[in-house]
């Protein structure tokens, strides 16, 4: 169960970090509600992981997800660059991800 709550610590990472985007420097209301929100969930859910998961491990997994996720979605929304090495360095934290995972 701790694993479940790590992704979801993830997802909610992912949701805060685009989220600042909207939040135009926390001057739009809700947009900045939402993001502080999807900061806090995602802080809980982290710290119920924790519970049984390591923290090197638990921490390297949700900053991982979350930075993985959010350049993938930096790319679809916003029009970041798709540069084949901006990916491949993606793919090398999605596989950081999966090994702590798997030796964990």
């Amino acid at each position: 169960m701790s694993w479940i709550y790590l992704g979801i610590a993830g997802l909610f990472e992912i949701v805060w970090a685009i989220g600042l985007k909207y939040t135009e420097g926390f001057t739009r209301v809700w947009p900045s509600i939402g993001t502080v929100a999807a900061m806090i969930a995602s802080v809980l859910c982290l710290a119920e992981a924790l519970k049984t998961i390591p923290v090197g491990t638990g921490y390297a997994v949700w900053t991982g997800i979350g930075a993985a996720g959010t350049a993938a979605l930096g790319m679809i929304l916003f029009g970041e660059s798709r540069d084949p090495t901006r990916i491949a360095c993606i793919a090398m934290i999605v596989a950081g991800i999966i090994g702590l995972k798997l030796s964990a």
